[in-house]
């Protein structure tokens, strides 16, 4: 095994081969989450490489996996609002009068929902790298399901 032990408090903590505990790299991959997701996939690619600890390497599948499926609601979210300003241009172009249609409304509603997206990421991204510090793990259904099922 490439891991080294370090004896805390009548336990034992794993490391990592850069020598840092898999719990504090675990939670790190979440905090890194919050930030940007470019250094979250190095860091993921870099566990799913080299290291060897399970929960490690399911915690990196999950830090990315969150942080995709919020992304894919958040263009969802973008491409209605995209839709209704189309809607709102083709509308007036082929309308022969003056009719102004506005769908303003949408765009303050779907900008709440993204706000409210991005609040419930973080959050979600906080509770679970504070858990990771504990080398525990939030279940989070289905996400948990299609991990375990590929992995």
């Amino acid at each position: 095994m490439y891991y080294k032990l370090n004896e805390v408090k009548g336990g034992f903590h794993m490391k990592t081969k850069l020598g840092i505990s898999v719990e504090l790299f675990g939670a790190a991959l979440y905090f890194i989450g919050l930030i940007s997701i470019i250094p979250l996939v190095l860091m993921a690619g870099y566990v799913l490489l080299y290291e060897n600890d399970e929960w490690l390497k399911k915690t990196a599948v999950k830090a990315v996996g969150i942080v995709v499926i919020f992304a894919v609601l958040s263009a969802a979210i973008g491409l209605l609002g995209n839709t209704a300003g189309l809607l709102t241009d083709l509308i007036s172009l082929v309308s022969f009068s003056k009719l102004i249609i506005s769908f303003s409304w949408l765009s303050r509603i779907l900008s709440i929902c993204r706000t409210v997206l991005s609040l419930a990421q973080s959050l979600l991204l906080l509770l679970l790298g504070l858990s990771a510090l504990k080398q525990k793990d939030v279940k989070l259904g289905s996400v948990d399901n299609v991990i375990t099922k590929h992995m």
